[in-house]
């Protein structure tokens, strides 16, 4: 006999979230509504995309009955209009997934709630069909709330041209007002809600509803439809398939039902429509077509197949310990997409190909390129770098002599990246050779900006990649500025990182050339804020020389 406790029964009925389940009475209907969250689009089809919004009751609950409508203009007339419950079951969100508008066109759209509240007025477009001529996509990822204002996202919203936003994660963090980035916080008046790190439903809803309250954040999901997958902080940090680096089942209880109730928050505050593969809501892959010019295909790296991360548990300097370490990292079964999702993205990418697309954007969460971590006293310097040492915390500095050792002893940069996984990441390579595609490859997660050309363990150039640095989060460029041209300087692949500015890629694509912007603001303490491209560069259709300056 099988027992379900709380945390169980919790995960059972998340899967059911926003459905109105037959036998279950709600509440009496809400007269009164205000729209403090603002509006959002996502999914974008060739016809339509998902509308979402959430219903802030004033009159003491209940569910909320609203109207959606979409238009060709801002003040036009609508083309659609249509009725949606806003459900105290889905701690009142709403999404409609509109059909039956024409490809390649902007859309505005609004809700209204049942009092004729009307909510901000938000813009998408549709996916193109046939020919395309330009295609413009910004790259977001690591929002956290506290570690300073979303300047980014107000730049973004201002953009003339905005086709669509890619989210790579790190949408939310899950720590508490002590937790990572408190210091700039308390500066700001910018603490998480809740106050502790979140672990329950009600925990991770409040925590999505404060970041979409953000002005900047609502700004730039009015702007355009955003393309998201999850990273590990919608759940934990450094999260895998079967628990996370920042969860401890001893007081925070079974990592499942954890997992569970924070997809349901996600499912219920984003707009995201639901897997419908039959393999949970974990399997959120998929793939967007932008007429005959590119397919971006979205994957999961944390909660679907990925295998724990590979840690040091000892000192760095011995030779033991790091050559454990090396040996675990180099497993041929260490998973990150899993046999199912890449058997689909190798036959999303050859489709693509097969029918004369020239590019094939790959949205993943975390950097691929191999990246050494960089011998920083040899690269600096001895006296520079015993400067610039003393200038940092004790802890600090201890962090940076044990990362040090570990570098020169062969540990890669970032074990939770592409670099853990070596043999997962050659088994990708050989899937986008069997697909004759070498496609652009899009990464979030490292809070740094990155143009890196992708080579696989014959040598042979695979892919290029550009990751888009933070919109918030810190990076080792506040402790250690400049740090990321010493990686540049280490690694064949790194052709640029930034880790100094937070930001966006903005990137474009023509059917000759992919060009990607490096856009940072320059500052998250204060508004008003300058915006500069710290870096511009292209690829070519050939490839024959790689990454490019622009």
């Amino acid at each position: 006999m099988t027992t379900i406790g709380r945390r169980g029964a919790l995960a059972l009925l998340g899967s059911g979230a926003g459905l109105a389940l037959p036998g279950f009475a709600t509440a009496a209907t809400a007269r009164t509504a205000r729209f403090d969250h603002g509006i959002a689009s996502g999914d974008p089809a060739a016809d339509g995309a998902v509308l979402w919004t959430r219903a802030t009751v004033v009159d003491g609950g209940g569910d909320v009955a609203l109207e959606w409508h979409v238009a060709d203009g801002p003040d036009a007339k609508p083309l659609r209009s249509g009725k949606i419950t806003a459900r105290a079951a889905a701690d009142h969100t709403a999404k409609v997934e509109v059909s039956g508008l024409a490809a390649g066109r902007d859309y505005w759209f609004w809700f209204a709630g049942p009092d004729g509240a009307r909510s901000p007025v938000g813009r998408f477009r549709t996916l193109p069909c046939g020919r395309v001529d330009r295609l413009t996509i910004a790259v977001a990822s690591c929002q956290l709330y506290p570690g300073g204002l979303f300047n980014a996202y107000a730049d973004m919203a201002a953009l003339p041209r905005l086709d669509a936003v890619v989210h790579l994660g790190d949408y939310i963090y899950e720590y508490g007002a002590d937790g990572y980035g408190a210091d700039i916080g308390r500066k700001l008046d910018r603490l998480p809600d809740p106050s502790h790190e979140i672990v329950s439903l009600d925990d991770y809803r409040r925590r999505h509803a404060q970041v979409k309250h953000d002005p900047d954040m609502q700004a730039a999901h009015a702007r355009a439809a955003f393309i998201c997958v999850w990273d590990d902080h919608e759940v934990a940090n450094d999260d895998w398939v079967g628990g996370a680096e920042n969860h401890d089942p001893a007081i925070e209880g079974d990592w499942g039902a954890r997992k569970a109730v924070a997809m349901q928050a996600y499912f219920e505050w984003m707009p995201i429509r639901e897997s419908r593969r039959g393999l949970g809501r974990e399997a959120i892959y998929r793939s967007f077509e932008f007429g005959d010019l590119a397919t971006l295909a979205m994957v999961e790296t944390r909660l679907l197949a990925r295998s724990q991360q590979v840690a040091f548990k000892g000192d760095t300097r011995e030779p033991d310990e790091v050559a454990a370490v090396l040996a675990a990292r180099a497993r041929p079964d260490r998973e990150l997409l899993g046999a199912t999702q890449q058997r689909w993205l190798q036959e999303t990418l050859a489709r693509s190909v097969q029918a004369g697309k020239p590019w094939q954007l790959l949205g993943n969460q975390v950097v691929m390129a191999r990246i050494d971590g960089p011998d920083l006293p040899k690269l600096m310097g001895a006296e520079r770098f015993a400067a610039t040492m003393a200038k940092l915390s004790d802890a600090w500095r201890a962090r940076m002599t044990a990362a040090i050792a570990g570098y020169r002893a062969g540990a890669p940069f970032n074990l939770d990246s592409w670099d853990g996984y070596p043999p997962a990441r050659e088994r990708l390579y050989q899937s986008f050779r069997r697909a004759g595609s070498r496609p652009i490859v899009l990464a979030g997660d490292s809070h740094a900006a990155w143009s890196n050309d992708l080579y696989d363990d014959g040598g042979q150039l695979v892919a290029a990649e550009f990751g888009c640095t933070a919109i918030s989060s810190p990076s080792f460029g506040a402790v250690l500025p400049g740090i990321g041209e010493y990686i540049a300087e280490a690694n064949r692949e790194v052709v640029f990182c930034d880790q100094d500015h937070k930001g966006y890629t903005l990137l474009t694509l023509t059917p000759d050339a992919a060009v990607a912007e490096h856009v940072a603001v320059s500052t998250v303490m204060a508004k008003p804020f300058d915006r500069q491209v710290v870096a511009r560069h292209r690829v070519t259709l050939d490839r024959a020389r790689g990454i490019e300056t622009a």
